[in-house]
């Protein structure tokens, strides 16, 4: 069973509220705040009404970087990139019961994050995207048959979130790479919609 995770995004349309609110009214069940850049005491501001909206529609509250944070007002978890605080270091501060995801755009870092006591992997970029900075090498279609291949090969079940400037066109050829979640923000932001492509983009789950 894939999932869909909503990535927060501002655009000159919509706020991280409303888009948080968009995918919700759609049917995406995880919302990853994610605010690079941003004083914390906004992160938190925005981290607080988009953790009440969560909680009205049933869905899992992730925090991107900020593990304090995530600990202070009780997400359901945290995702840390490269360049952000260390799985295993997290995982000591959180405690078991919160999720914590970590970036990965190699197999090795797979390893790494699985022997640190991540819950899953977003991994990417599927392509280029311009909601993110220092972007990695692209993976493509070719580099998720690879990882999942070699995560396969030795026994690591871990769930692999495809993410980086995926359309919805890509999504059925991500799917059959066997990759357990597909992470979006612009595609469903840049539509008409949003609430109806989230609803359009579900439908291929």
């Amino acid at each position: 069973m894939l999932e869909l995770q909503f990535i927060t995004h501002f655009t000159d349309r919509y706020s991280y509220f409303d888009s948080a609110r968009m995918a919700l009214e759609g049917g995406c069940r995880w919302i990853q705040l994610r605010m690079k850049d941003t004083p914390l005491d906004i992160v938190e501001q925005e981290a607080l009404r988009i953790q009440a909206l969560c909680r009205d529609y049933g869905a899992r509250f992730i925090i991107d970087d900020h593990v304090e944070l995530a600990a202070r007002i009780h997400a359901d978890g945290v995702h840390l990139g490269k360049k952000d605080m260390p799985v295993d270091e997290a995982r000591r501060l959180l405690g078991p019961d919160f999720i914590i995801g970590g970036t990965a755009n190699t197999y090795e870092d797979v390893v790494q994050h699985v022997r640190n006591g991540a819950n899953y992997i977003g991994c990417g970029p599927f392509r280029f995207t311009t909601t993110k900075k220092g972007l990695a090498p692209i993976l493509g279609l070719e580099g998720y048959r690879r990882i999942v291949g070699q995560m396969r090969a030795e026994g690591i079940t871990l769930p692999i979130v495809a993410i980086g400037g995926i359309t919805y066109e890509d999504i059925p050829e991500i799917m059959k790479t066997e990759v357990n979640g597909i992470a979006l923000s612009g595609t469903i932001l840049r539509a008409e919609d949003p609430v109806a492509e989230t609803r359009r983009i579900l439908e291929l789950f």
